[in-house]
């Protein structure tokens, strides 16, 4: 995989655990490994201001993960020198159109 399918499949699967959670009143939904807990909580951070709900659903299932995984959380800085986001501003803008016109 690319660098690009690795950061489109990653947006997509933050979008749909966004949305779908968002619509649950009890979400079961978790990151799957690392790299997803420490993007999702990025993305959660990122949109916010303008997706308060879908937010808070992404840290949520970061949030999961981290509880069985504790020592694998990472700063931002460290989840994008291992490049699993290519810039904080490019995540939140592909982001927040995904959700806005999802």
């Amino acid at each position: 995989m690319t660098a690009r399918d690795i950061e489109s499949a990653l947006l997509v699967r933050c979008s749909a655990v966004a949305r779908e959670t968002a619509q649950l009143t009890q979400s079961i939904h978790a990151a799957q490994d690392q790299r997803e807990a420490n993007v999702f909580q990025l993305a959660a951070v990122l949109v916010q201001s303008r997706f308060p709900v879908e937010s808070k659903c992404l840290a949520q299932a970061s949030e999961r993960y981290f509880v069985a995984h504790p020592n694998e959380r990472l700063a931002s800085s460290e989840v994008i020198r291992r490049g699993w986001v290519v810039s904080l501003p490019r995540l939140r803008d592909m982001l927040s159109r995904q959700l806005q016109w999802g």
